[in-house]
């Protein structure tokens, strides 16, 4: 894996996020389910709960993105796949990525659908509610696949969410590929049960087929093998692949190997405020120490620190430099 230009390529959607706090019940009056992952179409976007939510906060988003960002700010080297459209928020959407180091060159959408959008609703215990228009995001397409930038990185990182665009999952299918023949991993985010209800099937052919190491929280991965105990659950997944990073929020961590289970406690930075982003800066965390050779614990407790300071400010993305933090801490 040394000579490889990239650390991690990810792929994912390209999605500008519009963050705000939210009461219970805010969404109660919009009878949505607190903590889950909704769907807008062309033409079901809510700009009723647009004009109604208070104000918020605009930024960069996207969950493979955030991931990216991550691990840019550890010091490492990640690259990021996705799809735009050539307006405004496509325009600062790229100009965001990479301007924080990650390299982006995926060409945007001259016509068609509007740059992706997510609306995140933040209640006061910091759990995050999403509405979501994937807009230019699902033309993300086999054309996009640069073979040259999957080739030239350690790891392909690919988020689930991935699995809601009929011909996007094609596409990664041939990236996996592309990845395994230049001798790169395969890592794989569940994103959401709702996707992983909608998907099973899909993907578990993916993990069968390609994965080397799953990222999931713990009611992701019991969705998966539809169980109801966090312990059948580890013992289902335990030598299905590689390494399965698993997280517990309050409750840190689990890293289980064929041979291996590592508990991580949680790194709380202090007062928790927004879990927008956790899982996905810790794998940034997890990814950053992997490619650069750490054992697993090291890699799990850096994946916690990133996932610590992401919680503890509004926003999927971290606020000072990971690269700092990891080494007032020792990693």
């Amino acid at each position: 894996m040394s000579e490889a230009r990239f650390d991690v390529v990810g792929i994912g959607s390209a999605i500008v996020d519009v963050i705000a706090h939210a009461e219970d019940s805010f969404l109660s009056k919009h009878d949505v389910s607190k903590g889950t992952m909704h769907l807008w179409s062309e033409e079901s976007q809510p700009d009723a709960l647009y004009k109604d939510i208070g104000p918020a906060v605009e930024a960069s988003g996207g969950s493979a993105a955030n991931t990216m960002a991550g691990v840019a700010s550890l010091g490492g080297k990640p690259a990021f796949i996705g799809k735009t459209k050539a307006d405004q928020l496509g325009r600062i959407f790229a100009r965001d990525i990479q301007s924080i180091g990650v390299h982006y060159e995926t060409e945007p959408l001259s016509e068609g659908p509007a740059t992706a959008r997510c609306i995140i609703l933040v209640t006061p215990d910091a759990q995050r509610t999403m509405f979501t228009y994937l807009g230019a995001s699902g033309a993300l397409s086999a054309t996009d696949m640069n073979k040259d930038l999957i080739a030239a990185s350690k790891i392909l990182y690919i988020e689930g969410y991935q699995w809601d665009l009929p011909e996007t999952k094609k596409a990664i299918v041939s990236a996996c590929e592309t990845a395994k023949r230049s001798g790169g991993k395969v890592a794989l985010t569940l994103s959401d049960p709702f996707v992983v209800e909608r998907h099973r099937n899909d993907l578990f052919d993916l993990v069968n087929q390609h994965v080397d190491i799953i990222f999931a929280n713990e009611i992701e991965i019991k969705t998966l093998f539809r169980l109801n105990s966090f312990d059948e659950a580890v013992e289902a997944i335990e030598g299905r692949v590689e390494i399965a990073a698993l997280t517990r929020g309050a409750e840190g961590a689990v890293t289980v190997t064929k041979d291996k289970l590592i508990q991580t406690p949680a790194s709380p930075m202090g007062k928790i405020i927004d879990t927008t982003g956790a899982g996905d800066l810790y794998a940034a965390g997890f990814l950053f120490g992997y490619t650069r050779g750490d054992d697993l614990e090291t890699c799990a407790n850096i994946g916690a620190l990133a996932a610590g300071e992401v919680i503890s400010h509004l926003g999927a993305r971290p606020e000072v430099s990971l690269k700092g933090l990891v080494a007032e801490h020792g990693y």
